[in-house]
């Protein structure tokens, strides 16, 4: 097998700052990566970001089909080349914001494992998409900037604890599994990355009235992170509906103390309130 860096030379290869390139060349972390990836003859894997197939090949030998997202038109020429031997490997050209994971699901019956190194620019973008196909994907294993992975794992109370945690945790339990240096990439990025994993559960951690209405209110409760919830829900066009006195009325009830920053309220509390408030309204949300 060829190490990436002779994959690289041999195709002539030139990262492109454009979509945010930089290729992992240790070969001692990309087996790492398969390894806590635990896939098997069974599964139906999407890798993100395929690139030049490094990982893609053990995935292929491993998984029961393989389709292997690549946005760059230059590496899809080189994956058709590496991957021609294997017929369970479908190479996918495109971008994967837009792939419709339900098209590749056996008829709903098994889920889904999404795999990949994610360019830093689509991180956020990403998450909320595999969160829309939640009912047909499993879990996913993504390598992400390393601070981006700090935001999403992190717990109530700390100055990581913002908008993805709480959206993401509703949804997912999620780990950080390992810290990868720059120096492991081709070409060293400014930043270092990590390796997260994720499970959907079944149901979201809280029952959601509506789960629109739900990550609307996060981003209201986070608008401005140094003032008080209330402010900022009062500040918010989503509940302009909602008296103060309701409002407060409402947060009691929940015993939620208004002055309290979002920051400190965990994801079951913010659940909750999205509840209360959803009902609390006097006429439907427009969505």
């Amino acid at each position: 097998m060829n190490s990436p860096k002779e994959i690289i030379n041999r195709y002539a290869i030139k990262p492109r700052k454009k979509l945010g390139q930089s290729f992992l060349v240790d070969q001692n972390i990309i087996r790492k990566i398969f390894s806590i990836s635990q896939v098997s003859k069974n599964d139906i894997i999407v890798e993100v970001g395929a690139g030049i197939g490094v990982l893609t090949q053990d995935l292929a030998e491993n998984a029961s089909k393989l389709i292997a997202v690549e946005i760059d038109e230059k590496l899809i020429e080189v994956l058709n080349d590496r991957l021609l031997e294997y017929n369970n490997v479908q190479i996918h050209h495109g971008d994967i914001l837009k792939f419709d994971f339900s098209a590749i699901a056996r008829n709903g019956k098994q889920k889904i494992k999404v795999i990949g190194n994610v360019p830093y620019n689509i991180s956020s973008s990403l998450l909320f998409h595999l969160i829309s196909y939640r009912k047909v994907i499993d879990s996913f294993v993504l390598m992400l900037q390393k601070e981006v992975v700090q935001r999403l794992i992190a717990t109530p109370g700390g100055k990581d604890y913002g908008i993805p945690s709480v959206i993401l945790q509703m949804f997912a339990k999620v780990e950080k599994v390992l810290d990868i240096p720059a120096v492991c990439f081709h070409p060293i990025p400014k930043v270092e990355s990590s390796v997260m994993t994720g499970f959907f559960r079944e149901k979201p951690l809280v029952e959601l009235t509506d789960e629109d209405f739900f990550i609307k209110l996060i981003r209201a409760a986070f608008a401005q992170r140094r003032k008080m919830l209330i402010n900022n829900l009062k500040k918010s066009r989503l509940i302009e509906d909602i008296s103060e006195s309701l409002l407060k009325e409402l947060l009691e009830m929940e015993e939620i103390d208004g002055h309290r920053r979002s920051e400190t309220l965990s994801v079951k509390e913010f659940g909750a309130l999205s509840n209360i408030l959803f009902k609390g309204q006097t006429k439907p949300l427009i969505k």
